[in-house]
């Protein structure tokens, strides 16, 4: 069973309620049918229904799996208004401002998450990332022991010439420009923490550059090196390499000549890249000359799943996205923290 299976039988076994704002998008209202007639989560449909129906209409698509939920006459509406002016009024926002917001079927979406009437949401298939990531914020908010939110993909290696099989989690692929130190060891901790959760592995961390083991002397070179020290501090039993060069992260026998005393030792499941321009190329690279099956951008340091689309999305990205966040929010329910190490 590859980790997409695996995935998608995680997801089946979590029973969440997942909630998509894109409905008319043919990709969007495909995956979410497919994905509740194959319960890998209960399904809501968050917008316009007349819209809605016309959508399914002409992609001759059956919406009984599925609720349809349009803000306009919701009777969650009032709630949720409610919901959204106690956590914005500090910004200004007015209860009628607030009303007015709730009508935004991303914004309701996130709202649902955000007061337990939902498990997560996924976005982005029309919308902006930045859309996507605002509302996000303001609504459903940073996780109390995360510093910043930040993204990453999963990519999915399984085809018969990868000679590493299996998921891998990349980041920060998608958000964050230039990260500092401590802004790249926050990340280094949700990815790691991602990798446990969707690889169900305990995560071998690299820190991406272009020396290894002190092997080039540069700040960008600093950076990665006291961004990983600062994850080991808060993170004791992690495993992770300061600054390795890919190679030495993913091949066994140039890890034993270039870092002897690597906790890695070669076989990395995370890859944490400098910054945004190595972690955008390095994942297309991935799966442009490689083939390897990117999933994502996904979001982490969150307060509960939300998930970002690619506006290239397929219909089977968004449902393998969709099986992602509902086991994303199985995890959130059922994680204990582990004696003697910083868990979020």
């Amino acid at each position: 069973m590859d980790i997409l299976e695996q995935l998608t039988s995680r997801a089946q076994a979590g029973g969440k309620h997942i909630v998509l704002p894109e409905p008319t998008d043919p990709r969007v209202l495909k995956a979410g049918v497919r994905a509740a007639r194959d319960n890998i989560a209960t399904i809501t449909l968050v917008g316009s229904t007349e819209a809605i129906r016309k959508a399914a209409q002409t992609a001759q698509v059956s919406l009984d799996p599925v609720t349809i939920v349009d803000p306009d006459d919701s009777p969650l509406a009032s709630e949720l208004a409610e919901a959204l002016h106690q956590r914005r009024a500090h910004r200004g926002l007015t209860l009628e401002q607030a009303r007015e917001q709730v009508r935004q079927p991303l914004h309701f979406a996130n709202l649902m998450v955000h007061t337990d009437h939902a498990d997560g949401s996924v976005a982005g298939a029309v919308l902006t990332t930045a859309d996507v990531i605002r509302s996000a914020l303001h609504i459903i908010g940073k996780a109390p022991a995360s510093k910043l939110v930040s993204s990453f993909f999963l990519m999915v290696f399984n085809k018969s010439h990868h000679p590493i099989q299996g998921g891998m989690i990349f980041s920060d692929c998608a958000l964050v420009i230039n990260p500092n130190a401590e802004q790249l060891a926050d990340i280094a901790i949700s990815a790691a923490h991602s990798a446990r959760q969707l690889l169900g592995e305990t995560p071998r961390v690299a820190m991406l550059s272009f020396s290894s083991a002190g092997s080039a002397k540069h700040p960008h070179v600093e950076k990665v090196v006291q961004a990983a020290r600062l994850a080991k501090a808060e993170w004791p039993d992690l495993a992770i390499d300061e600054d390795v060069q890919l190679d030495t992260a993913l091949v066994p026998d140039i890890a034993i000549k270039k870092v002897p005393d690597s906790a890695v030792r070669g076989q990395s499941n995370v890859l944490i890249f400098p910054d945004l321009d190595a972690g955008n190329i390095g994942y297309k690279l991935a799966e442009r000359l490689a083939g390897a099956h990117a999933i994502g951008p996904l979001l982490q340091g969150l307060n509960k799943p939300c998930n970002d689309l690619s506006r290239g999305c397929s219909t089977d990205d968004v449902y393998h996205v969709i099986a992602v966040t509902a086991v994303q929010a199985a995890a959130r329910v059922n994680h204990q923290p582990e004696t003697g190490s910083s868990v979020r």
